[in-house]
């Protein structure tokens, strides 16, 4: 991986932001995902690279696009793993909602652990608590240990978490130490990387979520220097969702053990989840979120606005890119 790649990664996600954006409020869900999806996989084809999804939208025979295991680029050059959500917060996207962003994570061969279609258990939180929180204690004690490191009264600190049956107790306790809570309905990734900059008003993420993206923000605050850990979640019970209504504790332990994964309970640092030498993450705002403007078309341009993180120079930029339209006539600034 070198800088050329990186600029490149930048315009993969610019062109899934533009092509989910165009289907922005429409309720077409579905249809801005696949249109994220195809805009992704056809810049990724034109990069001189042997690149392989490793997270994507599931095996080849369950899900038509970006599948995991699908190679991706010229087939020559350096080998890249990567893990993708081309439209992340697909229901955001549909519903005009903010938060939705087109996202990537990239690594050297072998850099980025395989996450199952599970859900994981997150704690994401700023530089300055890196490895001081940890995921296996309480929201009560991380809170407190929170407020020390940032110099924050808890009354001070936002903590956010997915808006889900399961988080009942968890908003309860956090909220009983004083500090506020942000509820999200969707796109989690973009709230825990949130943690890794000052002056964004998120201090925290806490909670269950989807794995793949789990890291994918792993690969971004391990970039930052920020802290993130995840531990698999394989019991239906604590997951509290319809789509395990058939699956059992059991079968899910059997799945995990059949994926190499032995040490069901194992809790996974940012370093292991984005282990490579080298990791990028990349993303565009579809829609107005934390870090991002969302896609904005003019007349004549189309505007964008992104993130590249990357560990190869130490480096966090934001791009606010003018994608100009042929023959135009009056390009907006901003």
């Amino acid at each position: 991986m070198d800088r050329t790649l990186i600029q490149e990664l930048l315009e993969v996600v610019e062109q899934a932001a533009i092509a989910s954006a165009r289907l922005t409020g429409l309720g077409k869900k579905d249809e801005a995902d696949a249109a994220a999806v195809e805009a992704m996989r056809t810049r990724m084809g034109s990069i001189a690279m042997q690149g392989r999804i490793v997270i994507g939208e599931g095996e080849r025979d369950e899900a038509p696009m970006l599948y995991i295991g699908e190679e991706v680029g010229s087939g020559t050059g350096p080998g890249v793993d990567f893990a993708v959500d081309p439209c992340e917060g697909t229901n955001l996207c549909a519903n005009a909602q903010d938060g939705s962003m087109a996202v990537l994570a990239a690594s050297d061969r072998g850099g980025l652990f395989y996450a199952p279609d599970f859900y994981m258990k997150k704690l994401a939180a700023p530089p300055a608590a890196k490895g001081k929180v940890d995921i296996r204690k309480s929201a009560t004690e991380n809170i407190a240990i929170l407020s020390e490191c940032l110099g924050l009264a808890p009354s001070d600190l936002t903590i956010v978490v997915m808006d889900r049956a399961r988080h009942k107790d968890l908003i309860a306790e956090i909220r009983a130490t004083g500090a506020r809570v942000k509820p999200i309905s969707d796109g989690d990734v973009q709230a825990a990387i949130a943690c890794g900059f000052a002056g964004t008003g998120t201090h925290c993420l806490m909670g269950i979520g989807a794995a793949p993206e789990g890291v994918i923000s792993a690969a971004a605050l391990r970039a930052l220097g920020g802290h993130f850990q995840g531990q698999l979640v394989y019991d239906p019970a604590v997951a509290q969702t319809s789509e395990w209504a058939d699956y059992t504790k059991e079968g899910n332990i059997a799945r995990l053990n059949e994926m190499g994964i032995t040490d069901v309970d194992k809790v996974y640092e940012a370093e292991e989840l984005a282990s490579g030498e080298n990791v990028v993450f990349a993303g565009s705002g579809i829609t107005p979120g934390l870090l991002f403007k969302g896609v904005v078309f003019e007349p004549d341009c189309t505007r964008t606005s992104s993130l590249i993180i990357s560990t190869l120079d130490r480096s966090a930029r934001f791009t606010d890119t003018v994608h100009i339209k042929e023959g135009a006539q009056s390009i907006a600034l901003r």
